[in-house]
């Protein structure tokens, strides 16, 4: 993807049923420790709320360079923080690419990261996007809309296997090959094309073997639909070590994750670079030459307060990890 400069207000905050609320964000500027003219870079930018909390701290020249794949996104925060002026950049663009994009930017090192991985609250909250079985919308779940699969075009072209594993990898969803059969059962006759058909046929089967519910039957499958659409897993190892690479000695990385293959994607990656010796064990001293790249900061990571959940409910899963530029 080639990086955009969002200049034109495309959405107004008005119309977005504001306020959105940042999670973890107290915890996130102790792990971050802003400091007045440092540079910053959001690298999942969303509705701006960890970067307006930044560009506040860092300021009176301090800078923060928002990065997301939603120009929707972009220009919202970009007109939310427009009282900094030019100390804000909001480009449209992949967090995987964070060196490329923060170079060009004119950011070659930073003192810090942050990344809120996962879906925002602008996407969920707007039904046309088809990331919620709230109201029924085409089927998209694209985090960027200019191009790729649609969620429908995977329920539409993947074999019953694929689906499952999809599932089950992604959404943790046990009826994971009931569902895929369904769906492919079910595409045979008509194509399931809205999130409310793709809704009412997995409640439908998931109800026949279940009893009351916690949460909304298809709650996994819309997940794991997402996560795959948008290849959010696979990403994070390279979004990690471009982030660590552009940081500056005692530059710091702080990375929200909200489900389990996020964090563990985030935990591994970090691991690889505060232990990086691939000696064997029986040797006594190292002599691959490795040496750690970052320290952790955070060896488990922190969650939300009670009282944050309570305020936000979307904020229960989620789970903040650091490291710290050697």
């Amino acid at each position: 993807m080639v990086p955009q400069r969002v200049s034109a207000i495309e959405i107004s905050l008005e119309s977005t049923g504001a306020p959105h609320r940042s999670v973890l964000l107290t915890e996130s500027l102790v792990l971050l420790s802003p400091r007045p003219g440092a540079l910053f870079v959001d690298a999942t930018l969303g509705p701006g709320g960890h970067a307006e909390a930044l560009l506040e701290r860092v300021a009176p020249d301090g800078r923060v360079l928002g990065i997301d794949r939603d120009p929707a996104a972009v220009a919202f925060a970009t007109q939310r923080l427009a009282r900094f002026g030019d100390r804000f950049l909001g480009v449209v663009g992949d967090h995987g690419e964070i060196e490329a994009i923060a170079k060009d930017a004119g950011m070659p090192e930073v003192d810090g990261v942050i990344a809120d991985l996962g879906i925002s609250s602008l996407q969920l909250d707007d039904a046309a996007r088809g990331f919620s079985f709230q109201q029924d919308a085409p089927l998209d779940m694209r985090m960027d809309p200019s191009g790729g699969p649609t969620a429908a075009d995977l329920v539409a072209t993947l074999d019953e296997a694929a689906l499952a594993r999809v599932l089950a990898d992604f959404g943790e969803e046990r009826a994971a090959r009931r569902i895929a059969r369904a769906i492919v059962r079910e595409r045979q006759s008509r194509p399931i094309e809205t999130t409310g058909a793709l809704s009412a046929l997995v409640s439908r089967v998931v109800a026949a073997t279940s009893g009351r519910f916690r949460i909304h039957p298809a709650t996994r499958t819309f997940q794991a639909l997402r996560i795959a659409v948008n290849r959010e897993i696979e990403g994070i190892p390279d979004f990690v070590r471009g982030a660590c690479a552009l940081l500056r000695p005692h530059g710091r990385l702080a990375v929200i994750s909200f489900h389990s293959l996020e964090d563990r994607a985030v935990k591994t990656t970090f691991r690889a670079l505060t232990h990086p010796c691939v000696c064997p064990t029986a040797l006594p001293v190292c002599v691959c030459g490795l040496t750690p790249v970052v320290r952790a900061l955070t060896p488990r990571p922190l969650v939300p307060s009670e009282h944050e959940i309570q305020r936000n409910p979307r904020a229960r899963s989620a789970r903040l990890r650091g490291v710290e530029k050697i």
